[in-house]
């Protein structure tokens, strides 16, 4: 595996943590490629640019959302260009009670010098 591929993603998706968890906008947005595509169960949403974003992340997470850790990352397989990481996603309420935890795989790549998420897929089911 790419050990310079590997850090680069894991920057990514620290990065990726952290804005969302500041309630960042513009930094989730600097840590995904767009188009964006998310696979939950047989359900493919495909965000074109980040404008929606992070309307729909909140719809998802809920009213009560107090913040999202990884609880691990653990890359799978890597090329120069792409890493495949196996992440666990820990939401908790906005008095740190756990909400949610499931698994996920991320793919983040490096597209014209730049490394961003582009897809991810997890049997994570969407609020109705």
């Amino acid at each position: 595996m790419s050990d310079k591929a590997i850090d680069a993603a894991l920057d990514v998706m620290l990065r990726h943590v952290e804005a969302l968890n500041a309630r960042d906008p513009e930094g989730v947005a600097k840590t995904l490629h767009f188009p964006h595509f998310r696979l939950s169960g047989d359900t493919v949403k495909i965000w074109e640019n980040h404008q929606n974003y992070m309307d729909d992340f909140h719809q998802r997470a809920g009213e009560n959302w107090g913040h999202t850790e990884w609880g691990h990352l653990k890359p799978v397989q890597s090329s120069s260009k792409k890493v495949h990481i196996d992440v666990l996603v820990q939401r908790f309420d906005r008095s740190s009670v756990p909400i949610v935890s499931f698994r996920s795989l991320w793919v983040v790549t490096e597209i014209d010098g730049v490394w961003g998420a582009q897809f991810r897929s997890s049997f994570a089911q969407d609020p109705n």
